[in-house]
């Protein structure tokens, strides 16, 4: 879902949130789809998935989190149940005006809204993590 629409710029937080999540677009999207099918058992029980044409989100604990070159990292925001934003930017708004109007807009929770490219990501269909479900994006990605 587009949010380039909205009319306010994004700034730096003073202090990084703590992970829950990692989020990978394009490339980088194949690169964690490809690591995650090593994730031992024990790790994968304890992680969620969703994907789109061109992103990942993998859920879970920070050290869980599975690590590749150009992964971002996302967090919920206590100020905005429900609203997931970048660990490293915020928005330079009221983050709880902007999480009542993006639940307004799209009426589904959670979901994170991501800085660039500007969209809106559902992360209400996340699954657990499993070969099975990793298999599903596949065909999905190749248009099968």
């Amino acid at each position: 879902m587009n949010a380039a629409a909205m009319n306010w710029a994004w700034q730096p937080r003073l202090t990084p949130a703590e992970p829950q999540a990692a989020v990978a677009w394009g490339e980088v999207a194949r690169r964690l789809h490809a690591r995650l099918l090593l994730v031992p058992e024990p790790q994968a029980s304890r992680l969620q998935v969703t994907a789109s044409r061109d992103v990942l989100v993998v859920s879970g604990a920070a050290s869980d989190l599975p690590w590749v070159d150009g992964v971002q990292y996302a967090a919920s925001d206590e100020r905005a149940p429900g609203l997931w934003l970048p660990t490293r930017w915020e928005p330079g708004v009221p983050v709880d005006l902007v999480g009542q109007a993006l639940s307004t807009r799209f009426s589904r929770l959670p979901m994170l809204l991501w800085r660039e490219p500007p969209v809106v990501i559902p992360l209400d269909r996340q699954l657990p993590l499993t070969r099975t479900h990793l298999q599903r994006i596949d065909d999905y990605w190749a248009g099968r």
